[in-house]
């Protein structure tokens, strides 16, 4: 019996696995950080995981998911954004609200559902906030962008995808105008991580904390 909890971490590890921060550990610690709960309960959920070969948990390593783990968290992941994109899309919902939602009705639909969602939205492969969405058959396609914070100065760029982990930050991002497909170009980086002064569009320069740079990722333009 697959339930909601291990649905959850197997969702989280596999996110903190392909989180963009190379060779970082996937650890107890990290995991408990992530889901918000005490490292005996991760610890307790991960020997759960492990015993039910969904994941294996290397002392001192840190953890990974077994295919089968994989494919659970993937099939999360997809019920996740698909709902994201719905509720952006067709409920008219903002992009700093869509993630709490999902994350309540994720675990909830069938796959009758999911296939009438996928229909609607025409088949979609980039969620709301720029993710790849996972096909229905467990593949995705991970997309390697650099962030807008490590951007050389006088490089122009377009908004692929932003984290999703903020709400506030999001909504930060929206009135700033910084949506996706918006182009952008570092205009001057100040020193001793500064802010970033950007171009936004043709017509607009605001200045920029790093944290937020950190957390919006470009595809390079001509």
């Amino acid at each position: 019996m697959i339930s909601q909890a291990i649905e959850d971490y197997l969702k989280t590890i596999y996110k903190l696995q392909h989180g963009g921060t190379e060779n970082e550990r996937v650890t107890t610690s990290v995991i408990a950080d992530r889901m918000g709960v005490a490292a005996a309960s991760a610890t307790n959920m991960i020997k759960k995981l492990a015993e039910m070969h969904l994941l294996v948990h290397t002392p001192y390593q840190g953890v990974g998911l077994t295919g089968a783990g994989k494919k659970i968290a993937l099939e999360t992941i997809r019920h996740h954004r698909l709902i994201e994109l719905y509720l952006a899309q067709a409920l008219g919902y903002p992009w700093d609200q869509i993630d709490a939602e999902a994350d309540r009705l994720e675990h909830a639909i069938s796959e009758e559902f999911e296939d009438r969602i996928d229909k609607a939205l025409g088949y979609p492969t980039i969620g709301a906030h720029g993710e790849p969405i996972p096909t229905k058959q467990g593949k995705i396609e991970d997309l390697d962008y650099p962030r807008l914070s490590d951007l050389e100065t006088g490089q122009p760029a377009i908004i692929r995808r932003v984290s999703d982990r903020n709400p506030e930050m999001l909504r930060y991002m929206d009135q700033m105008g910084l949506q996706l497909g918006t182009r952008v170009e570092v205009r001057e980086k100040a020193p001793f991580s500064g802010p970033l002064q950007l171009k936004i569009d043709a017509d607009k320069e605001e200045a920029l904390g790093l944290e937020v740079a950190y957390n919006i990722f470009v595809d390079l333009a001509p």
